[in-house]
């Protein structure tokens, strides 16, 4: 059995940017800083989370950068020659739940509007109907 799960508790560094794939699926993606105190010093570490569909649609309409939010996910590792000729490496966060945290003064949904506001992915299936939006 394997496993690729990841829980991350940060801030947006940026505010989303959105792209659409061919198939018209939207693509939002940001940065996500999360941080840990280690004797005395802080340390932040960055990361790159890419939503795809309602999430993407959510998280580009009410994230900003400053915003803090709960990211479920799983990792994925891009590999790729540049122009170069030397290999480059991107590691990114595949979320599949969202869950805004902190205030709700940004424009985001009301807390009726959001139910438990953790957005899932829609299932692999095809199937709508258990999307909770």
């Amino acid at each position: 059995m394997t496993l690729n799960k990841v829980i991350l508790i940060g801030r947006l560094g940026q505010d989303p940017e959105t792209r659409f794939s061919q198939a018209g699926l939207q693509i939002t993606k940001f940065s996500l800083a999360t941080s840990e105190k280690y004797k005395g010093e802080e340390q932040t570490e960055w990361h790159n989370v890419v939503t795809f569909g309602k999430i993407a649609e959510i998280c580009a309409q009410y994230l900003a950068k400053g915003q803090q939010v709960y990211i479920e996910g799983r990792i994925k590792t891009s590999s790729w020659t540049g122009e170069d000729g030397i290999k480059k490496y991107r590691t990114e966060i595949n979320a599949t739940q969202m869950k805004f945290l902190g205030t709700k003064g940004n424009g985001m949904p009301k807390q009726e509007d959001q139910g438990d506001n953790i957005f899932p992915f829609p299932s692999k299936s095809g199937n709508d109907e258990d999307v909770p939006f």
